[in-house]
């Protein structure tokens, strides 16, 4: 995948995890993909998995993406995507921002792999709330 290319299914990819729609999500991922996070605590395997996980997340914060960087595999299939993120609760009230990156590797246009890496440190002014 070229560098253009990859830049255009970055911003896609966190566009519909802005839209905190899991369906919208879930088509980015193949049906074998496996997932992480911080707050997974292990792997996500599989779409009905993904849905699972996703309903929870989104029924629990209001998040927001914006892509800073994209870097691609030198064999195509993927690569690092950087981001910056905010945060908040959904009843309101404080907002933090982190940065982060995800490796991701591709079939295709879709995630079969995908890390997500910041510091989960930067919620915990949320977690009292």
């Amino acid at each position: 995948m070229k560098h253009q290319e990859l830049v255009r299914l970055a911003k896609e990819f966190l566009n519909a995890w802005n839209s905190q729609d899991v369906e919208k999500v879930v088509a980015y991922y193949t049906d074998d993909l496996v997932y992480w996070d911080p707050n997974t605590r292990g792997q996500v395997k599989g779409r009905d998995a993904m849905r699972r996980y996703l309903t929870k997340l989104f029924a629990g914060w209001k998040m927001h993406w914006e892509l800073r960087e994209a870097h691609g595999f030198q064999d195509e299939n993927g690569g690092a995507i950087t981001w910056h993120a905010t945060f908040q609760k959904p009843s309101g009230g404080k907002i933090v921002e982190c940065d982060g990156m995800d490796l991701i590797l591709l079939d295709g246009e879709q995630a079969k792999h995908n890390e997500v890496y910041f510091d989960r440190t930067i919620l915990a002014p949320l977690l009292g709330q």
